[in-house]
């Protein structure tokens, strides 16, 4: 499965960016081998709206199937639910730390964004 996660770097040991939308890089990372693809997120970190409608699109394009992140918010979300990608909000620690408690059941999946919009 591939697990999309935040991050303000590009690599595994990189602490996981709290926002969505506007995070520095995604790691899209692979749950049985730890090998990850990095997406440099930079058009997005500036945009003026629709930043993680954008991301929503990116990671599915990539066949993310799940989302870890700090904050979702309500736009974003509904375009993750649309694409079938499930989103656990709060997320933190390395990025590695992030898909170990995503897989182990520690980071679970939201049911709702949970910040507002542009945060």
């Amino acid at each position: 499965m591939k697990i999309a996660v935040t991050s303000t770097g590009a690599d595994l040991n990189s602490k996981v960016d709290p926002r969505f939308g506007r995070a520095s890089y995604i790691l899209i990372v692979d749950s049985e081998t730890f090998d990850f693809e990095v997406m440099d997120n930079d058009e997005n970190v500036n945009a003026f709206k629709g930043a993680g409608i954008q991301a929503a699109k990116a990671i599915s394009d990539r066949g993310a199937e799940i989302l870890l992140t700090g904050f979702c918010g309500p736009n974003a979300f509904k375009a993750l639910n649309a694409a079938n990608i499930g989103v656990a909000n709060n997320a933190e620690g390395s990025v590695k730390d992030a898909v170990e408690a995503y897989l182990n059941g520690t980071l679970v999946l939201s049911d709702k964004a949970n910040v507002e919009g542009q945060w």
